[in-house]
């Protein structure tokens, strides 16, 4: 195979983990071309929607998984924190790269983090799960919901909209963006999204040559801690638009995995632990789910859901 398709969206950062390893591929594999196929998708066109109302999952991969299927490019890479938990027959992520930053950073011009925003500060995220967890931490914010991609973010917030706004550490790293103050928010207060910082790697399962030419980019540690997070998430029956986290870490052989649940306003926090063998990680994460339901996520979840299809 002298050829390669990605198919990716056209968001500077989509682009960038595109290029990123389209420029590893071709490094690994001298005399290899790799093209980019630039699709945009149901979650690109819809801007002016909070995320959780749009609905459905998949919303940033539904088209790209189309062209996989139908031949027009050989393999799309994805921020795993968008891919459902569930793929379309014939096409599978079988390659991980190592996990970048899984933490979030506040940015802010005027104040140094968290602790120094003014009381009704004006702080924007895209997400759920950061409002939750900011709410709870800071109940006297105003949290208003900013979409758009990255980079428009953060001008955003530089153009004096936002006291401050939050967003994966991950994508500022990638492409290189930063404001006056960025404080991280981590774990174990701040709880990442399920997969944040991981790529995942999708192609037909038929194409065992595709496979082979991206072998080298597999990262078993970071798959682990993958498989832990989404069949948390799996077992939940979230997407990546409600009020979970989880975050995993790898002891040795063994997998332990921190799982989360709240209410929007964060009132109703659900945090448990589990751990267990490496090579069960999957089944950590649909354990861990199971306990979180029983001890009234489910109603959380519930709840959540019905507000927000309204």
């Amino acid at each position: 195979m002298k050829e390669l398709v990605i198919a990716t969206r056209g968001s500077a950062l989509a682009l960038w983990q595109a290029n990123h390893i389209k420029d590893l591929l071709e490094a690994e594999h001298p005399g290899l071309t790799v093209e980019l196929l630039k699709i945009k998708t149901k979650g690109d066109k819809i801007l002016d929607v909070p995320l959780a109302k749009v609905g459905g999952k998949g919303l940033f991969v539904k088209e790209i998984e189309e062209a996989l299927l139908d031949g027009r490019a050989h393999l799309a890479v994805h921020s795993m924190k968008d891919v459902p938990t569930e793929l379309p027959e014939g096409l599978e992520v079988g390659i991980i790269p190592e996990r970048e930053a899984a933490t979030d950073s506040l940015l802010s011009v005027n104040y140094d983090g968290l602790d120094e925003l003014p009381k009704g500060a004006l702080v924007g995220t895209s997400s759920l799960r950061r409002q939750s967890q900011l709410a709870a931490l800071r109940p006297d914010l105003e949290i208003r919901s900013l979409r758009g991609n990255l980079d428009t973010r953060v001008r955003k917030l530089l153009d004096g909209e936002f006291d401050a706004i939050v967003v994966a550490t991950a994508g500022l790293n990638r492409l290189g963006l930063s404001a006056p103050t960025q404080e991280i928010l981590g774990p174990p207060d701040f709880l990442p999204a399920v997969a944040q910082g991981a790529l995942g790697i999708e192609f037909a399962t038929r194409d065992t040559e595709v496979a082979a030419l991206l072998q080298f980019l597999d990262h078993a540690p970071t798959k682990i801690q993958v498989l832990a997070e989404r069949g948390f998430l799996t077992g939940l029956d979230g997407g990546c638009q409600v009020p979970i986290a989880a975050w995993s870490r790898l002891e040795g052989d063994r997998v332990r995995l921190t799982g989360f649940v709240a209410d929007v306003d964060g009132s109703r926090p659900i945090r448990m632990e589990a751990e267990g063998p490496a090579d069960q990680a999957w089944e950590v994460g649909t354990e861990l789910a199971g306990k979180v339901l029983a001890a009234g996520g489910k109603a959380i979840l519930d709840e959540v859901y019905a507000r927000e299809s309204r």
